[in-house]
């Protein structure tokens, strides 16, 4: 069963279907521990500070795009955190679930960045190949 689930946002529709999956499978165990990550990539980050004024202002925005993946974690009443991190999706993802032993890491199988996903490949694909625990990836 598992128990330490790893679930990557960016906000989504993959990544929304990504936390619907999560919350049935942590539905079933009441031990359950789920952690909703979302990377700030180096274009997300510039962008951010481009178009906003301030540093409290970047923030919310950021919250404001996992509001509804949250939103399917309370409307089931299941407990979660939320880790911000910093870098490229696909490595920092890998790099976090591997060092923290996550039993599973539930991952939408496109993200918002399309055009990077053409160039670089899905992080996705990046994320099941370099994990040390079970993938789910939801369509």
């Amino acid at each position: 069963m598992f128990t330490k689930i790893l679930v990557a946002s960016d906000g989504s529709k993959h990544a929304i279907s990504a936390a619907e999956k999560a919350v049935y499978i942590a539905s079933s165990n009441p031990k359950a521990e789920l952690e909703i990550v979302y990377i700030v990539d180096p274009s997300t980050s510039k962008s951010d500070v481009l178009h906003n004024v301030d540093k409290v202002t970047v923030e919310m925005e950021r919250k404001a795009r996992l509001k509804e993946t949250e939103q399917r974690f309370i409307e089931k009443g299941i407990e979660y955190k939320v880790t911000m991190l910093h870098g490229e999706p696909g490595p920092s993802i890998v790099e976090y679930a591997n060092q923290n032993h996550f039993d599973l890491v539930v991952i939408g199988s496109r993200g918002l960045n399309t055009l990077q996903e053409m160039v670089l490949g899905s992080v996705s694909h990046k994320v099941a190949k370099r994990v040390n625990c079970p993938v789910l990836i939801v369509k």
